[in-house]
């Protein structure tokens, strides 16, 4: 069955657009059983002791502190613009599949804290990186900003947890870092899908101008990340060079993917045809 939301057809009975659109996007009904299923799966092995090397801690304990006290917020700003959103396109689930999300972040940070305690270090509370980042997220009620913000962070994140995964030996923070990385590239999907609902029907300038800005805020919080986890990612084999080229190369998927309806829509019958389409 199919269910028309925001001028896009969604199945109701797969959780997928099939229609209009080759890009199939999920609704929201289906990231909400899908976090909801997620959040179930226990994949961090706490039998096992940790053992981080003194030099291993010399080298990531800054940036895992400063990484787990992000973690940890408690989301009442991104479900206050997601509520204000979700009143605006008639979508309710939307805010539960925030909500759920925003669970699974908070695990990453119990995990990580948890870790920090078992290691005899106290967690911060206090970092520049993570005060800059709130000041900003409690001024912005625009869904569209935050959920651009998110994208750029949890790409940025892919790139620390695999650094941080590779930097040690300890097998503990190994399978944490793994338990990461498995939730956060199912958020960046999420993300990305609801960018592209916002992104498609905008006008040919606002397009270009929103482009503009999600390059203006990419390139300004890659930087403010290698500047202060720089250390980190070179312990895990991640050079400046090589972090630039995987958050470019995670970027511009995103502003590939949210263009999927631009391109689409200029095919010729002819290559609708052969396309099936």
């Amino acid at each position: 069955m199919l269910k028309n939301l925001n001028g896009i057809l969604y199945s109701v009975s797969d959780g997928l657009i099939p229609n209009r659109h080759k890009t199939m996007i999920k609704t929201s009904a289906f990231w909400k059983q899908h976090f909801q299923s997620n959040l179930q799966h226990q994949r961090v092995d706490w039998n096992q002791k940790p053992q981080i090397t003194p030099e291993e801690k010399e080298q990531i304990l800054y940036s895992l502190k400063a990484w787990q006290l992000g973690e940890t917020s408690d989301g009442r700003h991104l479900l206050a613009a997601a509520a204000k959103y979700a009143s605006h396109i008639n979508d309710p689930e939307y805010v539960e599949a925030v909500k759920l999300f925003i669970q699974e972040e908070q695990k990453h940070g119990a995990n990580l804290g948890k870790y920090i305690d078992a290691i005899g270090e106290e967690r911060t509370k206090h970092d520049w990186g993570d005060w800059l980042f709130r000041r900003i997220r409690y001024f912005n009620t625009n869904m569209e900003l935050w959920t651009v913000t998110v994208i750029i962070v949890e790409s940025a994140a892919q790139v620390f947890y695999q650094a941080l995964h590779d930097a040690t030996k300890c097998s503990l923070l190994k399978n944490i870092c793994h338990d990461i990385l498995v939730d956060e590239a199912h958020h960046i999907k999420f993300q990305n899908e609801r960018l592209y609902i916002i992104f498609k029907d905008k006008p040919f300038y606002a397009k270009a101008f929103a482009v503009t800005w999600y390059c203006l805020l990419f390139f300004v919080t890659i930087h403010a990340v290698w500047f202060g986890h720089g250390k980190a990612h070179k312990a895990g084999g991640v050079n400046r060079d090589e972090f630039m080229r995987q958050m470019y190369y995670k970027f511009f998927r995103t502003i590939h993917f949210i263009h999927q309806a631009e391109r689409e829509r200029g095919l010729t019958y002819a290559q609708r045809c052969d396309a099936g389409v």
